[in-house]
């Protein structure tokens, strides 16, 4: 565990809470921006290797960081046992959410959502055979496609194989389907499974957007957003609105963004925390600091500390840096959660061991007795371990 580096700074009575606007990565310098700091442009990049379709880190991702993941498969009308709810299509690829069990999916199901069924429940192989038998009942069956596509792409059911996904993705596209342009768009920028082409890669991200596929629209208004200038903005805006009604976290937590700062659209702080709001329920970290912080200031929503204070938890207990550190100082001084030295200090060693100093909680919480200091330890070797799924 990293030390947590101890000084001296000039402590103030009564010292507000420094609660930074702007969700940054876990390593931050000590000072962090006040409450009316605005929060950072997100400037789009994209991973020079590593999946397409990104499986999650302990560490969330840098806010306005391209998307990889493919939602339900429309490329299709729903089936009447769909339309009842019998059967829900993967939202892709959540693969890592789904342990493959031995054994097949329920009987009953309609045989056309029977590939989709099994490939939520995570019985991959046979989302393979399903998918198969669909293209041998309608060769021109681009969902099935874009699902052969997922499998080999993630290596579900089947060996890797990021070439026969290309294939796939590619017989999907020129048959209509938008998740399978975005998917192949995301292969082709990238240079995963194909030779990489980024002018290719961004007419097929255009496309793929242009039947408002969600997670195209978000990833093309990022790279709208990163035009010289004001040029790219508006065309953004209307991307990302897309997007967010589709309930695209990241888009909604970027649309916020731009609401806050008004680059683009009128300021308006109400719309502002209302969009982040939405993006927390769709659990994205981030915005769960985000709206946390314009809870507890009051801004563009009613005050309220205590609403603050859990968001802080959840986000914190997701391993985020700075909700760690603004739950420590919340525990400290008793704002929204009961005070708790203990408690804070197990969340700043969290805090500080992935690089987020402060020196007034350092100071704060000198005094912990000994007793208080094992338990702080325990609080964060307990929450660690949680990250890493061992056990403390």
């Amino acid at each position: 565990m990293t030390t947590v580096r101890r000084r001296r700074p000039v402590l103030a009575i009564g010292l507000p809470l420094l609660l930074a606007v702007g969700a940054a990565p876990s390593a931050a310098p000590a000072q962090a921006p006040g409450p009316s700091a605005p929060m950072p442009l997100p400037v789009p990049t994209l991973p020079p290797d590593g999946s397409v379709f990104g499986k999650p880190t302990l560490q969330p991702g840098m806010p306005g960081s391209p998307i990889f993941t493919l939602p339900r498969p429309t490329d299709r009308a729903p089936s009447e046992a769909e339309r009842r709810g019998a059967v829900r299509g993967p939202i892709l690829p959540n693969s890592y959410d789904v342990k493959p069990e031995a054994g097949q999916p329920p009987a009953g199901e309609d045989t056309l959502d029977a590939a989709y069924g099994a490939y939520q429940r995570g019985y991959f192989a046979t989302a393979l055979q399903e998918a198969q038998r669909r293209l041998t009942r309608d060769s021109g069956d681009s969902a099935a496609m874009t699902l052969l596509g997922e499998l080999y792409s993630q290596g579900l059911g089947v060996p890797e194989d990021l070439a026969k996904a290309a294939v796939w993705y590619e017989r999907a596209e020129a048959a209509g389907s938008a998740n399978a342009a975005f998917a192949l768009a995301m292969m082709k920028l990238q240079g995963r499974g194909v030779p990489k082409d980024e002018p290719g890669g961004l007419a097929l991200l255009e496309k793929a957007a242009a039947a408002r596929q969600p997670a195209a629209c978000y990833n093309l208004a990022l790279v709208k957003l990163a035009q010289p200038g004001d040029a790219g903005t508006p065309e953004a805006v209307l991307l990302l609105r897309i997007a967010a009604e589709a309930e695209v976290a990241e888009a909604q937590y970027v649309l916020a963004t731009l609401y806050r700062k008004g680059t683009g659209v009128p300021r308006n702080d109400a719309e502002a925390t209302a969009l982040l709001a939405k993006a927390a329920a769709n659990r994205f970290v981030a915005a769960e600091v985000e709206y946390a912080i314009a809870l507890f200031n009051g801004v563009g929503a009613e005050k309220d500390e205590a609403a603050a204070a859990r968001l802080f938890q959840r986000a914190a207990g997701q391993g985020n840096a700075i909700a760690q550190n603004r739950l420590a100082r919340l525990l400290v001084t008793g704002r929204g959660v009961p005070r708790d030295l203990a408690e804070a200090g197990g969340w700043h060693m969290l805090a500080a061991g992935q690089g987020l100093t402060d020196p007034w909680l350092d100071e704060a919480l000198k005094g912990l007795s000994a007793e208080e200091r094992k338990q702080a330890d325990a609080l964060a070797a307990r929450h660690r371990a949680e990250l890493v799924g061992e056990t403390p």
